[in-house]
């Protein structure tokens, strides 16, 4: 017996050590392969990676949640079982209570600065390409890197300048970090196109970043003031790239306010510069149904796609509705507060609906919730 257990751990050995010693001709497959791939492809292989970051930075509890769940607006409070607890992080936030370790802070400052990274690295490599749309393409880059340093200076008050991937970062604030978000916007104005749709960077998405950043440039200049002077100059640039937008003829107000927040919001004329949300281009919309009870389903076609049971209206937030459109209520008063889709609420005995008319309730939401 131990002669045999002998010969068949030494067989068993010899074959590992053939196996071992055979010789890999090994085919890289992965996307650090360029062989063989046009200027074109690789044009487009580059840029692609740089405005991929948006749909994550964009989910329900990444830069919504800071942005709102953070204010007077909203609150996303325990709702019992093990149901939005997260450890107080929601409640903390809105307390601003949060800490260093806030896993949404850290979710929302790794995607704007992995944007950034993707961003030097589509510069890098586009400006040695030969493609005609190589220019564009570059032009884009730089704007997306733009972009993404509005909001490391909008959220943490630093700016990352860097245009060498292997380089390390200077880090700038204030007035220097402002006049480099504008010099980059100018920069790339003259080059870009304007017919390349809401989910890129055009001339009017510049002019719209450029009117963002001047209305906002008092409190950038020194995130910390007791108090703010906006200066005359960065209004008056405000109102010029406003104008701009407005004269380019491209962009009206959508007749119907929630129109702006469907999924098909690709094609919506009142958006310059947007998150495409169409499924098939890995949107998710997830901010639209944030608040909906977890037995609402708003879109037929993807029966998955419930409500998350999250944040609601703050009642003072509310009762500022109230008070401004008084008498009135303010569901009739302003087409921003409610939209009213089902006729359930309106007929209960129409409790069916056929799939191709069904459109969820939009706005604010009172009342029993069917």
């Amino acid at each position: 017996m131990k002669k045999k257990i002998i010969y068949t751990l030494f067989l068993f050995v010899s074959i590992a050590s053939i196996y071992s010693c055979t010789k890999l001709n090994e085919e890289i497959l992965d996307e650090s392969s360029v062989v063989g791939l046009t200027d074109k492809q690789l044009a487009e292989g580059t840029i692609a990676p740089a405005y991929s970051v948006l749909p994550g930075l964009f989910q329900h509890t990444q830069y919504f949640a800071l942005q709102e769940i953070s204010t007077d607006e909203a609150i996303l409070p325990y709702r019992g079982g093990t149901d939005w607890g997260d450890n107080g992080i929601f409640i903390s936030l809105h307390k601003h209570e949060t800490t260093s370790g806030d896993p949404n802070v850290r979710n929302v400052w790794n995607n704007i600065v992995l944007g950034i990274s993707r961003s030097v690295t589509a510069i890098s490599s586009l400006v040695t390409n030969n493609d005609p749309n190589a220019k564009i393409f570059l032009a884009e880059a730089r704007g997306i890197r733009a972009y993404y340093s509005l909001l490391t200076l909008d959220l943490f008050g630093v700016v990352f300048v860097k245009d060498d991937p292997s380089g390390i970062s200077t880090v700038i604030r204030g007035e220097d970090a402002i006049e480099y978000i504008k010099s980059e916007l100018l920069a790339i104005e003259p080059v870009l196109d304007n017919s390349t749709g809401p989910g890129r960077i055009t001339k009017a998405a510049v002019w719209g970043l450029l009117a963002r950043l001047h209305l906002n440039a008092a409190v950038y200049r020194d995130i910390y003031a007791a108090t703010f002077t906006h200066q005359t100059d960065d209004m008056d640039k405000v109102v010029e790239y406003c104008d701009k937008i407005i004269g380019s003829g491209q962009y009206v107000l959508a007749p119907e306010y929630f129109s702006i927040f469907d999924d098909n919001n690709h094609t919506n004329k009142e958006l310059i510069f947007a998150v495409d949300q169409r499924a098939d281009l890995n949107g998710h919309n997830r901010m639209a149904y944030f608040s909906l009870s977890g037995d609402q389903f708003p879109l037929p076609a993807y029966t998955a796609a419930n409500g998350t049971d999250g944040p609601g209206i703050t009642s003072d937030f509310y009762q500022t509705w109230v008070t401004a459109n008084a008498p009135l209520d303010p569901a009739a008063a302003d087409p921003r507060f409610h939209k009213q889709n089902l006729s359930v609420y309106s007929n209960p005995g129409d409790s069916c609906v056929d799939a191709a008319n069904f459109h969820i309730n939009r706005g604010i939401l009172r009342g029993l919730q069917y």
